[in-house]
């Protein structure tokens, strides 16, 4: 009688092969990866810009309102999220650092270091409505 062969037997990786399978992914990572942080930087500071919006929004209902801009967040209806390191989600403290009658400065500043070089990231918006980003990470 003939034996019969199944696909099933005893085959597979051995563990020098799965090893070279790894460090071909692990090159291919290392490879990608500077490219990938300046991507990843970008896509959180998405929130300070979403964040500035919502102040200049609120400041121009406050002034409409009030005839004057705020320096106080609560006052114009701005609620800060918790701060990561509060561990909350927030990356960015939002603060009016100046108001008067007819102008506003409003800050954003990170409070994670993005790229671990000691410089944290700011952006600044005022009543034009313009948002720039006053120091880069």
């Amino acid at each position: 009688m003939k034996k019969r062969r199944t696909y099933f037997s005893n085959h597979g990786f051995s563990l020098t092969e799965l090893m070279v399978v790894l460090v071909i992914i692990g090159v291919l990572v290392l490879l990608a990866l500077p490219k990938l942080l300046p991507l990843v930087t970008k896509a959180k500071t998405t929130e300070a810009k979403l964040m500035l919006k919502q102040v200049i929004t609120l400041e121009q209902s406050y002034k409409f309102e009030n005839d004057r801009y705020s320096a106080s967040l609560t006052d114009i209806g701005f609620e800060q999220t918790k701060l990561i390191s509060e561990g909350g989600q927030a990356r960015y403290k939002i603060e009016v650092v100046s108001a008067d009658e007819k102008s506003f400065i409003a800050i954003a500043t990170s409070t994670v270091d993005f790229n671990n070089n000691g410089v944290f990231n700011v952006w600044e918006a005022d009543q034009t409505g313009v948002i720039k980003e006053k120091v880069p990470d």
